[in-house]
């Protein structure tokens, strides 16, 4: 009997030692910070980079497996067959990143590059972008006015329509929630057009241009002022 116990007691003071090991191994890693490794060179589909507590902050991707976007915990229902990278806020919706795209097939070329931020809650309010297609490239700054409607709201009307089994119903679901979501005006742009001129536009709180400066194509300079309705009202130089 005085075996057995003195058996039971050595078992017990061997586990509590164990166990107190146990804990001053697990305190003492979590106070130390990882050793740094140099992998030199990887080779991947995707990074996600996450914060400490599982938020997606940034993702890194090809065309084939990029995040299609998320607000307020909506993710976007559609395919987004661009490479790049797209970084996320603290509460995990997409603010925005860089995209970009290009091939040449039978002879046409198309091809697009854009670096964006969006607004909080809301799609991009800066952009520096490029495009091309038949021919025709523009490029330059622009800066939308968002609105304060979460663009969430616009994500789960979008997701329904793109539901729609009929073609026909899906499009004029689509349309009809673009349709009724918050406008988005271009209120500047900063670039080159498709006719190769250079140009600042800004507009008004409708998206409507009001004031141009342009060099053309040919270096001929030219400065408009414009009404709500777009006719030019005063136009630098004035015609001789």
């Amino acid at each position: 009997m005085r075996r057995s116990l003195r058996r039971r007691l050595r078992v017990l003071e061997v586990y509590t030692a164990a166990s107190s090991l146990g804990m001053l191994v697990v305190c003492v890693a979590a106070f130390v910070q990882p050793k740094p490794q140099n992998l030199g060179e990887i080779t991947a589909e995707r990074i996600n980079t996450v914060d400490a507590n599982g938020t997606l902050r940034l993702v890194v991707s090809n065309k084939d497996r990029m995040h299609p976007g998320v607000i307020d915990g909506k993710t976007i229902n559609r395919p987004r067959p661009v490479a790049g990278l797209l970084f996320f806020n603290d509460e995990g919706d997409e603010v925005g990143g860089l995209t970009v795209t290009g091939r040449v097939k039978d002879g046409d070329r198309t091809a697009s590059a854009l670096l964006a931020f969006d607004q909080l809650k809301q799609d991009q309010t800066i952009g520096i972008g490029y495009s091309e297609a038949n021919g025709q490239r523009t490029a330059g700054l622009q800066v939308w006015d968002r609105s304060d409607t979460p663009l969430s709201e616009l994500v789960e009307k979008l997701n329904a329509a793109n539901a729609l089994q009929d073609p026909a119903e899906r499009e004029a679901a689509v349309k009809a929630a673009r349709a009724g979501a918050p406008a988005g005006p271009r209120r500047v742009f900063a670039g080159k057009n498709a006719d190769r001129s250079a140009a600042v536009v800004l507009a008004d709180a409708a998206g409507k241009p009001r004031l141009t400066l342009r060099v053309d194509a040919s270096g001929n300079p030219a400065i408009e002022f414009l009404d709500g309705d777009g006719h030019v009202v005063e136009h630098l130089p004035r015609s001789k």
